[in-house]
């Protein structure tokens, strides 16, 4: 199983040199991959759905991986997740091309509907229609990394007689992890998904989110160019060796613990540990 962390970009590691000291020595120790969390806004005061108090600090992601791009070499980066109903496709497809090139081919796209109404509406984009933006806007995006002379004609999007350089530098575009539990984002992970992404799932929600994905899977056509599902989960606590077993056992393949478990004061040192315990 690959070993990631989530959160490089957020709370102390939303300064620079914190973020670069971690992604540093995460890569060092072996680390597979570093994620990002993303909200454009959070409500203030804070209030249901909403993940997390509203002066949280919270790079915007294709910032901080193109920094964090800058002082590695080797370890992956994530988004965990672009919400990609919130974006114009277009811009969104030349960014993430953008960064994939910045990082030599390492970017993983971590990709959800989104759940937070509130951004929605500060962004001034229709809460209603997300799930169907995204689907749509996936396919947009595809189209102008992959396409000779791209056009696409959608609901939402409508493009033709145009380009987009540079192309990403994974043949195809960086793999599409998607993010969600809902029975919408199961379906889209079959469709239009490398993999799916569970967050802050314990053993048996894995096992429960894992069921109703074979479902899907067993529903939805899958088209063979997205190859084997990859199952990326990060945990609700820190984790240990057998708990990464039982994971594994359930076929998950990648682990992605959140940074947010340590503070300033430990996260080296309680990297080395889990890097002992876990790689």
């Amino acid at each position: 199983m690959q070993v990631g962390l989530f959160g490089i970009n957020m709370n102390f590691l939303a300064q620079p040199s914190w973020a670069a000291k971690v992604a540093q020595h995460a890569e060092a120790l072996g680390f597979e991959s570093l994620w990002t969390g993303e909200h454009v806004v959070l409500p203030d005061p804070q209030e249901p759905p909403s993940p997390a108090p509203p002066q949280t600090p919270m790079l915007h992601p294709p910032a901080a991986l193109a920094y964090i791009a800058a002082v590695t070499e080797r370890i992956k980066l994530g988004t965990g997740i672009t919400l990609v109903a919130q974006r114009n496709p277009v811009v969104l497809a030349k960014e993430i091309a953008s960064l994939d090139v910045l990082c030599g081919g390492r970017l993983l796209f971590g990709i959800g509907a989104g759940y937070l109404h509130q951004e929605f509406a500060a962004l001034g984009v229709d809460f209603a229609s997300r799930g169907a933006r995204t689907d749509e806007y996936l396919d947009a995006m595809r189209a102008l990394w992959n396409e000779k002379n791209p056009s696409f004609a959608g609901n939402f999007v409508n493009f033709d007689k145009i380009d987009a350089q540079p192309r990403p530098q994974q043949h195809g575009g960086p793999p599409v992890i998607v993010g969600g539990t809902s029975p919408a984002a199961m379906r889209r992970a079959v469709t239009h998904g490398n993999g799916w992404y569970g967050f802050a799932l314990d053993v048996e929600a894995t096992a429960k989110s894992l069921e109703e994905l074979r479902l899907a899977q067993a529903r939805f056509e899958r088209p063979a160019d997205l190859g084997e599902m990859e199952i990326s989960i990060t945990p609700p606590r820190p984790p240990s060796k057998a708990m990464l077993e039982d994971y594994a056992n359930l076929g998950v393949t990648r682990l992605i613990p959140m940074l947010g478990f340590y503070n300033e004061d430990n996260i080296l040192t309680s990297l080395d540990g889990l890097a002992n315990e876990l790689l």
